[in-house]
């Protein structure tokens, strides 16, 4: 009872002799059916038309004798993989609509066919039934099968991303002409050599008589086929061409690898559908210097020595670049591979750039490490004003320009001349960054300055680590490993809880190595903590054994007098480099190490007191806590002085350790830790009692008399909330104020006062926005003033486009799942590129969901829709919102949602709607019972006397 029905090909599809494409059924199978008495034989039938190949075309059904059509309504993948596999012709690569290969005849034999995919027959897939639906033949579909790709090989001639298209036939190379491809060709090629975009097809070699072997099918591709293969093909039976095609991409796809930083590695290049590292034949600081600004890395510091970033085992290009204008891109250069093994072992090219987040800072009218401060807002450098420029923020700008640490900012009488803009920026800093912009910048407010009031600084002097460019750019990532040979040595403290303790290591011609503790005393520290700008030395401590350190030694046998500027001053013996095995590390928590914050206020100058001490954070005990205290700590940090001196937790309970205890300054100490106290570590309290400030430095917004996001503008300053004015202000400026609100990028200034008069001061007038500024206080206005505005008719209302911006999606409950956020008009996705717990903490204060216990990458609660708004987000953990953040726009193609951003936060510091309808319910519950249990009470007090009254004893 098996049948088999076999139709034979009259013409073999590869007869060039045909004047047309041909139009063939091409397999013909009803299938070995199993025939039961009393069951009907199936005889439909399927085949492939008007391919160019058997296993691609038109489908087509054969039933009750006469050949019809399959619509495409919900036409799948998986619909197409049950036709390919009936017909022999292996898997599905396209699954095809709208009459991809020409509108058939006959009946529509199928509609709304629904295959799981592994089905014996088309027919066997659920579907509405036989002929029941009339379809226009515009919505045949079409199949495309694995059998039918026989590209065996294809490659762009001359460089890696640009050349001659040919493709491989029967181990020979053939020409593809100008007229058998266009630009939808030309970007799934370059799209599959990971060459970027296509940027043109040109007219190549003219053939004229045409001797060249010429390829004769003509593409016709969608544009988003993955690979070249999967274009549709049509025949052609000519070898006449007058031009062959060549196409260009918008370049090379690069990457560095195995560097401490995506900004930092080994240099490697995809070329033929290879990755190798790039050999440093021609490689020099200005080609690298293209290459850092085309990674979004700012600029190159240096190329370093040969085996930085080891070597590599696999490929080696040496590939040579032809940049023909500065400026230019790797990428957009013409460039030659030639060849796979002509490059020396341990050749390969390395760099390190500045990083991806760098602004300008530098030194003018002195000498390379003294002068005039100027910073750079925007394309324009000006003079920092003094009035807010310190010590700390001065050693944090000479560590930047590789000059060491801050002597002195006195100005000298050699810096004071010249003109130009002169910006009111306050760089907070704790002495600690390694670049000015990570300090808190506040500029709004902040009084004017002359040219002759600029802020100047003397640093110390170089501090042996290269960087490449006139002007020193502040860079995110600080390479002390990577030093040139013959430069001075390098400290660092390794293995400590802060940038001020740790294991003493020391980097002598560019190799960091190990100080023995030999002679080793508080005199030796003290140079140290002095060289690293960690004040004065607490203790020299002796590591245990089973921390000590294996592996090169670079100095021992130190004896300092405690005076010198730098350790290699100091008498030592001979330094060595060989491995010594176990030996005797130096490791010691210098006074410098103490530091201070505060915690859970809306910004630095407000919040719970919290000190670091012995490589631990703790709180402070509010017993006899004062203003006299809170002025200290308000001094110490650059908030001015104190508002308010907060008791009893206010600022909500730590966690740890409680260092002091009865704190009583006078209020004239520098230092909080400088006051009478107890004995670090000694007190009667517990963490309900912890002590915290209000300093008049303290800056907040908000809008009053309308809603979160709508109302009059006022802001709190030296204690006091007052009104802001509107002369001048611009719709940018006041979008600045939406976003620092949390209430979207867009806002409108309303001019009919709706939202009352203020009563209290006119604190700013004149405020100024730009495009760079990522918070409303680093913004420029006038100088605080109570009378800012001459009337009240100047004060400010506005009107935000957006409320909601951040939410969370796909997880248990509405803290924890995949970060989504709006912008634009449209909900978008966080690309998981650098996301890590800073940033997650941001989502999760910013949703009101406690702390981040994961930061979560690839999708982890599933891949989100729309657009991937940003990339690689830098918190610093403690931005109020998640775009106050440095951040990356993502235009590009770098990310896609696989690789989506998520959370999961400790939970809820708020109240969710389920938790309310609970209490709420539970409330009615309780008092419905109550109203339930005083009426069953009256019904037996009732009936008790009612029983009474019949006078049964």
């Amino acid at each position: 009872h098996r049948i088999m029905k076999l139709v034979l090909l009259e013409q073999s599809y590869t007869d060039r002799q045909s004047p047309h494409p041909l139009q063939l059924p091409v397999f013909i199978v009803a299938g070995f059916v199993n025939h039961k008495p009393g069951t009907l034989l199936s005889t439909d039938e399927l085949r492939l038309s008007n391919g160019i190949r058997p296993c691609s075309g038109r489908v087509e059904v054969k039933h009750e004798d006469q050949w019809g059509t399959v619509c495409d309504g919900d036409w799948t993948i998986k619909d197409a993989e049950v036709v390919c596999k009936q017909l022999q012709c292996g898997f599905a690569v396209n699954a095809l609509n709208r009459a991809p290969f020409g509108e058939g005849t006959g009946p529509t034999w199928l509609y709304r066919v629904d295959c799981h995919g592994n089905e014996s027959a088309l027919w066997n897939c659920s579907h509405k039934g036989w002929g029941v639906f009339t379809c226009p033949h515009y919505f045949d579909i079409g199949v495309i099968c694995s059998a039918c790709l026989d590209l065996s090989g294809w490659q762009l001639w001359d460089t890696a991303c640009s050349g001659h298209l040919k493709i491989k036939k029967e181990e020979t190379w053939t020409t593809v002409c100008f007229s058998h491809i266009d630009f939808k060709t030309a970007s799934v090629i370059c799209n599959e050599l990971k060459c970027g975009q296509a940027v043109d097809i040109l007219r190549g070699t003219y053939f004229g008589d045409g001797h060249e072997l010429i390829w004769q099918e003509e593409f016709h591709c969608v544009g988003n086929e993955a690979h070249l293969a999967d274009c549709l093909r049509n025949m052609h039976y000519t070898n006449m061409c007058s031009h062959d095609a060549i196409v260009v991409c918008s370049g090379l796809e690069l990457m560095l690898a195995n560097g401490n930083t995506m900004c930092s590695g080994r240099v490697e290049l995809l070329h033929g559908g290879t990755w190798g590292a790039l050999c440093d034949y021609l490689w020099d600081l200005p080609a690298a210097n293209i290459l850092c600004q085309q990674l979004d890395c700012g600029v190159a510091l240096q190329i370093p020595r040969e085996g930085s970033f080891g070597e590599e085992n696999g490929s080696v290009w040496n590939a040579s670049f032809s940049c023909q204008k500065n400026g230019s891109l790797l990428r957009d250069c013409p460039v030659r591979a030639l060849g796979l093994d002509e490059c020396p072992a341990g050749k390969e090219a390395h760099v390190v750039c500045s990083g991806e987040q760098w602004e300008g800072g530098r030194l003018v009218n002195g000498t390379t490490c003294s002068g005039i401060v100027e910073i750079r807002h925007g394309d324009t450098w000006g003079r920092l004003c003094h009035s807010h420029w310190n010590l700390q923020a001065a050693s944090v700008l000479c560590h930047q320009l590789n000059c060491g640490y801050a002597k002195s900012i006195q100005m000298e009488d050699g810096f004071v001349d010249g003109n130009g803009p002169i910006w009111r920026d306050a760089f907070h800093c704790k002495g600690t960054e390694s670049c000015l912009w990570d300090c808190v910048r506040v500029t709004l407010g902040n009084p004017t300055c002359s040219a002759k009031e600029a802020a100047t600084v003397t640093c110390s002097g170089k501090s042996g680590v290269a960087f490449y460019g006139e002007i020193s750019r502040c860079h995110s990532i600080y390479f002390p490993t990577l030093l040139s040979p013959g430069l001075a040595e390098s400290l660092r403290f390794s293995g400590g809880e802060s940038r001020c303790d740790g294991r003493v290591e020391i980097s002598l011609h560019g190799v960091w190595s190990r100080v023995l503790d030999d002679n080793w005393d508080i005199r030796d520290a003290h140079v140290v903590c002095r060289q690293l700008q960690c004040g004065t030395a607490e203790k020299a401590h002796y590591l245990p054994k089973s921390e000590r350190g294996m592996g090169l030694v670079g100095l021992r046998s130190v004896q300092c007098t405690g005076n010198e500027t730098q350790l290699m001053l100091c008498n030592t013996s001979h330094y060595q480099t060989v491995p010594t095995g176990v030996s005797e590390d130096l490791d010691f928590p210098p006074a410098g190490s103490r530091q201070m914050r505060l915690v859970n206020g809306t910004n630095r100058c407000a919040g719970r007191v919290e000190l670091y001490h012995h490589g631990i954070w703790g709180t402070i005990c509010d017993d006899n806590w004062d203003l006299s205290d809170a002025n200290v700590v308000c001094k110490q940090l650059g908030c001015g002085h104190a508002i308010e001196a907060f008791v009893s937790a206010h600022y909500g309970e730590g966690s740890g350790q409680i260092w002091l205890d009865d704190v009583n300054c006078t209020g004239a100490e520098s230092d909080l830790w400088a006051c009478p106290s107890r004995a670090w570590g000694q007190h009667n309290c517990q963490h309900k009692e912890d002590a915290g400030v209000l300093c008049s430095d303290f800056l907040a917004l908000r809008l009053v008399n309308g809603n979160d996001c709508a109302g009059r503008v006022e802001v709190f300053y030296n204690g006091t909330w007052g009104s802001v004015c509107s002369n001048r202000m611009s719709l940018l400026t006041a979008a600045t104020m939406c976003k620092h609100l949390g209430c979207g990028d867009g806002g409108g200034i309303d001019t009919d006062f709706k939202y009352g008069r203020g009563s209290g001061p006119t604190w700013l007038d004149h405020i100024e926005c730009a495009e760079q500024h990522s918070s409303l206080w680093q913004c420029q206005s006038d100088p605080w003033d109570p009378q800012s505005c001459n009337n009240r008719a100047e004060e400010t209302h506005i009107t935000c486009t957006d409320k909601e911006k951040l939410r969370v999606v796909g997880g248990e409950d509405e803290c924890s799942g995949r970060v989504e956020m709006w912008h634009q008009g449209s909900w978008g996705t966080i690309c998981d590129d650098t996301w890590d717990m800073a940033d997650a903490n941001v989502v999760c204060r910013q949703l009101g969901c406690g702390s981040a216990v994961s930061a979560l990458s690839e999708a982890a609660f599933g891949e989100g829709t729309g657009p991937i708004w940003l990339e690689k987000v830098h918190c610093k953990g403690t931005e109020l919102f998640l775009w106050d953040c440095p951040a990356k726009p993502l235009f590009g193609k770098n990310c896609d949602h696989k690789e989506d951003a998520a959370v999961n936060c400790s939970g809820s510091t708020r109240l969710s709607v389920p938790v309310i309808l609970c209490i709420l319910l539970g409330t009615l519950l309780c008092l419905v019972l109550a109203i339930l249990a005083g009426q069953i009470r009256r019904a037996r007090a009732q009936q008790r006397g009612e029983f009474l009254g019949t006078g049964v004893k």
